[in-house]
C-alpha cells in the first residue's frame, strides 16, 4: 500500500464537499430539473426512507425484507439478505436504513419494495425554493442532562485525562421537544433539506412508530466499484451572521491548535481502519473547511483503491465505526466512559445511515444533527469532543450551536 499527501495551503470553497459523483450522473443532473425535489416532496412518514447526498437522491416504499439481529457480523447479515433477495427475482436490491451507535443493540435496516433514484438535490434549481414556514406550535423543550450536569461531566472527562486515563471523549446531551400539535415530518425534511441540499439527508424508520431525521455534514464511507472515500469531520466553531467575524472564526479554525489535534486523532483513525483494506490511500496532510447553515468544521477527504473489490461499503463502514469524531480514544475506554457520564441511550445517534446495493456499493454517513421523532416529540441529539485543553464553557456552547440545525427547522427560538 502507499499512502499520497497533499497540503491544502488555504480552505477549500466554503461548503465545499468530496465530489464523488461521475461525469455521467452530472450529464443526467442537467437534464433532470425537478427530479430530485419531486422525490423528497413524495416522502411520506412510516412507508418512505429518504436519503439524499453530494451523489444522488434516493426514496424508497415498502419492506421486502428486513435484515435480522443476529450473532454474524452486520455486513455478512446485509449481504446475505441481498443474496437472498437477488434469489427470490429482486434484480437490483438495496438495503436501507440506520445502524445504532452500539455494536451489539438492533440496526433498522430493510431491502424496500421500491426505490426511485434521482440526481443530487443540489444539481436540482428547484431546491432553491424556500420551504413552508414551520406552523405555528407550543413546544415544551427539556434539556437530558440540564447545560450544568452536562458541563460538570466535561470538567469530569478533562480530569480523568489529565490524570492519563485516556486521550479524548465525545460527550452528547439531548433536547426533549414535545409539540401541541401533530409533527409534520415531511414539512420538516424540507427544510432540512433545501438549507442545506450539498450534504447528507435523511428520513428512515427507526424502530417502531420512530422515524430519525436528520442533515448531517460528515460521510463516514462511500464505496463505488473499487474507490472508497472518507470525509472525516472533528474541530468545530459556530457560524456567525456577521460576514467578517464568519470569516475570522473559519480562519481561527484553521489554526486553532486544540482543533488540529482533535482533528489529526480522527484522521489517524480513519488512515489505520482503512489501510488493511486499501492497495492506495491518499490522505492530505492539512484540513480544510467545511461549512453547515450553523457550523464551521475542520475537514479531511480521504480516498483509496481497494485491494480486494469484494469489500462492501458496509464492511467498510463498520470497519471505521465508531470513530474517534463520535467516541473518542482509546475507543473502549471511551465507549465506558460515555456510558458512565451520559444519562441516556444514544440509540441511533452517533451511529451511522445509508444504503448498500449487492455489488457492495454504497453511501455510509455519520449520524449527527439528527432527531428521533415519536408521536408529537422530537428529541435532539448534540454532542463535542472533548479534549484535555477542553472547558465545560465551550462544549456546551458547542452543543447548543448544533442544536440550531434542529432548532431552526422546526421553529423554536432558543
Amino acid at each position: 500500500m502507499t499512502t499520497a499527501h497533499h497540503v491544502a495551503d488555504r480552505p477549500s470553497e466554503p461548503g465545499a464537499r468530496p465530489d464523488v459523483r461521475p461525469a455521467a450522473d452530472a450529464a443526467a443532473a442537467r437534464d433532470a430539473v425537478g427530479a430530485a425535489t419531486s422525490l423528497l416532496d413524495a416522502y411520506e412518514p412510516g412507508r418512505g426512507r429518504f436519503f439524499a447526498s453530494p451523489t444522488r437522491t434516493l426514496l424508497a416504499h415498502g419492506v421486502r425484507a428486513e435484515v435480522p439481529h443476529g450473532e454474524a457480523p452486520l455486513a455478512r447479515r446485509v449481504t446475505e439478505t441481498l443474496e437472498a433477495e437477488l434469489l427470490a427475482g429482486n434484480p437490483a436490491p438495496v438495503v436501507i436504513g440506520t445502524v445504532p451507535f452500539h455494536h451489539d443493540a438492533p440496526a433498522a435496516l430493510a431491502v424496500p419494495e421500491t426505490v426511485r433514484w434521482a440526481p443530487p438535490l443540489a444539481t436540482d434549481p428547484l431546491v432553491a425554493l424556500p420551504a413552508a414556514a414551520p406552523a405555528a406550535a407550543d413546544w415544551d423543550v427539556r434539556p437530558e442532562p440540564e447545560p450544568g450536569v452536562y458541563g460538570a461531566a466535561v470538567a469530569e472527562a478533562v480530569r480523568r485525562m489529565k490524570r492519563g486515563d485516556f486521550s479524548k471523549v465525545v460527550l452528547a446531551r439531548t433536547l426533549r421537544l414535545t409539540s401541541s400539535r401533530d409533527l409534520d415530518l415531511p414539512g420538516l425534511l424540507q427544510r432540512l433539506a433545501r438549507r442545506d441540499p450539498s450534504g447528507y439527508t435523511f428520513a428512515v424508520p427507526s424502530g417502531p412508530g420512530r422515524t430519525l431525521l436528520g442533515a448531517s455534514p460528515e460521510l463516514l464511507v462511500s464505496r463505488r466499484g473499487g474507490r472508497l472515500v472518507a470525509n472525516p469531520l472533528a474541530g468545530s466553531t459556530p457560524r456567525s451572521a456577521d460576514l467578517a467575524e464568519d470569516v475570522r472564526r473559519a480562519a481561527a479554525l484553521l489554526e486553532s491548535a486544540k482543533d488540529l489535534h482533535e482533528h489529526a486523532v480522527v484522521v489517524d483513525a480513519v488512515r489505520e481502519a482503512l489501510a488493511p483494506y486499501c492497495r492506495t490511500l491518499e490522505v492530505p496532510e492539512r484540513p480544510t473547511l467545511v461549512r453547515t447553515a450553523t457550523m464551521w468544521h475542520l475537514s479531511t477527504t480521504v480516498t483509496g483503491e481497494l485491494a480486494e473489490p469484494a469489500v462492501s461499503a458496509l464492511e467498510l463502514a463498520c470497519a471505521l465505526h465508531p470513530t474517534p469524531a463520535v467516541c473518542g480514544t482509546p475507543t473502549a475506554i471511551a465507549r465506558d466512559v460515555i456510558g458512565e457520564l451520559e444519562p441516556f441511550d444514544r440509540g441511533a445517534y452517533t451511529g451511522m445511515v445509508g444504503w448498500g446495493d449487492a455489488n457492495g456499493d454504497g453511501e455510509w454517513v455519520v449520524t449527527i444533527r439528527c432527531a428521533e421523532a415519536e408521536e408529537r416529540t422530537l428529541r435532539l441529539f448534540a454532542g463535542a469532543g472533548v479534549v484535555e485543553q477542553s472547558s465545560p464553557e465551550a462544549e456546551t456552547a458547542e452543543t447548543g450551536a448544533k442544536f440550531q440545525t434542529f432548532l431552526q427547522a422546526v421553529g423554536v427560538d432558543q
